[in-house]
């Protein structure tokens, strides 16, 4: 295994890794620096475009162009001309949230939640929303959502609140979009540091970037760890598999906004690939609409 900076650059609050296969080019968002990024597998020909708020989460569009969870709420995007225009905001009478995850589920829905920008209280939600620009709210209490991913067989739904330290697994139902009998996967102390951004590999194993804790957890489907994978910074985001046999693992990070130079985090908003795991991830899918 070997793990190595992505580019050289860092950001505030980089999240969302998401593998193109199509263009075999990487994307995230840094949700504070208000901006989507772009690179080749290696870190190379850099490109970013700038958003009008606080980015999410971001999910490719099936005929080109994405779809953006910001701040406002759901939004379409034009890579060429740059343009962000409001689909809807299922949150709009509330100020003190934003969108903080999201993906696409393998029938192009794009599932995406928010949380509390205190994050104290639990005002945030997770919503569905389908190639039609219908939105369905899926679950409420939600102090900081995040890791939401599917089992390669779509029967199951992952997500976390990263507030309370829990991962949960819901029966999903991929004709509908619908979840039910939601139960706790991995409770508050079960693994280090707080749960944040996740994937599933092909074998169906959740891969978690623990906030806090510098590292990247391999869950079993039945929540109990497989491995755990160290990263130089401690505020690990999010992960996601890419590269041309989407081998490798993209790991993003944050910087601290309460002590943007904190000597114990040196790498701190850092982008890592890690190699030579001895798994592959599965392809994300494109939003339908």
């Amino acid at each position: 295994m070997k793990i190595q900076r992505h580019t050289e650059m860092k950001f505030e609050l980089a999240e969302g890794p998401l593998w193109n296969p199509q263009q075999q080019v990487l994307f995230w968002v840094d949700i504070l620096g208000k901006r989507i990024w772009r690179s080749n597998a290696d870190g190379g020909d850099l490109a970013s475009w700038p958003v009008p708020d606080h980015i999410g989460a971001m999910a490719l569009r099936k005929n080109g162009g994405a779809m953006l969870a910001l701040r406002n709420g759901f939004n379409s995007f034009d890579f060429e001309s740059g343009e962000c225009c409001p689909i809807l905001d299922p949150e709009s009478t509330i100020e003190r949230t934003r969108f903080n995850d999201g993906k696409t589920d393998r029938r192009g829905r794009f599932v995406a939640g928010t949380m509390d920008y205190r994050e104290s209280d639990p005002v945030g939600a997770f919503y569905s929303l389908s190639s039609d620009m219908n939105c369905v709210t899926l679950g409420s209490g939600v102090v900081i959502f995040n890791a939401p991913c599917w089992s390669p067989d779509d029967r199951i739904f992952y997500h976390a609140d990263s507030a309370k330290g829990t991962i949960y697994a819901s029966d999903y139902d991929i004709d509908t979009g619908a979840i039910s009998n939601t139960r706790i996967l991995v409770g508050p102390g079960e693994a280090p540091g707080a749960p944040d951004g996740a994937t599933v590999d092909a074998e169906g194993y959740i891969w978690n970037a623990r906030w806090g804790a510098g590292c990247v957890v391999r869950f079993a489907p039945d929540g109990s760890i497989d491995r755990t994978i160290e990263i130089p910074a401690d505020k690990t985001t999010s992960c996601a598999f890419g590269g041309p046999s989407l081998d490798r693992l993209y790991v993003t990070s944050m910087v601290d906004p309460a002590n943007p130079n904190d000597p114990s985090d040196p790498e701190a908003g850092s982008l890592y690939i890690v190699t030579g795991l001895g798994v592959k991830g599965l392809p994300e899918p494109r939003f339908a609409g």
